[in-house]
């Protein structure tokens, strides 16, 4: 017979195995719909992204009208400038809700152009510390690829986008079953 605490201990462990078992399943089926439907998805995803960001925009233009009208230390240029910037804030809240599509697309491009260009100097710092490297042939060949992955991404940064996005699903799809795997054979106890 089981003790009451050994009960408990199991069932945590089931509903933790359960867990990552379900977990797994959602990553699976979200990969496939990023990868059997990447434009679609993507543009779901970012819209919810750029609403995010946009009520973060009119968030925040309250807050700084807010603290400008309330505050008893803000001097008339201080206070002044608060206002702008919280009325600017607003307007580009505004503006980004009412064009989530657009918004999506400079998300998706401003991110793309971005990780280009860390990719590109990534490649260039590889290249200084070349005579500091034990393996100058692997720096060398990473500084390269680096090198062309982040010009590619900086001409063609909407295909660069999707092609990450692609990137994305494949990782959830194989990352999630190997979470369902793993939950599902691995004994409670070692979960």
């Amino acid at each position: 017979m089981s003790s009451p605490e050994t009960t408990l201990i199991q069932r945590a462990g089931d509903g933790v195995r359960t867990a990552i078992g379900v977990g797994g399943l959602i990553a699976v089926v979200l990969g496939l719909l990023i990868m059997f439907f990447p434009l679609k998805s993507g543009e779901v995803a970012l819209q919810i992204v750029a609403a995010v960001v946009a009520a973060y925009a009119l968030v925040v233009g309250v807050v700084y009208i807010g603290s400008s009208i309330f505050s008893r230390t803000l001097g008339g240029w201080a206070r002044t400038g608060h206002i702008v910037l919280g009325l600017l804030y607003i307007v580009g809240g505004v503006i980004m809700m009412v064009n989530l599509g657009a918004t999506a697309v400079v998300l998706a491009i401003f991110l793309s152009v971005t990780i280009g260009i860390l990719w590109l100097f990534e490649g260039v710092l590889a290249l200084t510390v070349l005579k500091q490297s034990s393996n100058k042939v692997w720096t060398v060949v990473y500084a390269i690829i680096s090198i062309i992955a982040g010009v590619v991404l900086l001409f063609s940064p909407f295909m660069g986008a999707i092609t990450l996005w692609l990137l994305l699903g494949i990782s959830m799809v194989v990352l999630g079953i190997v979470q369902v795997v793993r939950a599902f054979s691995v004994k409670p106890s070692a979960v």
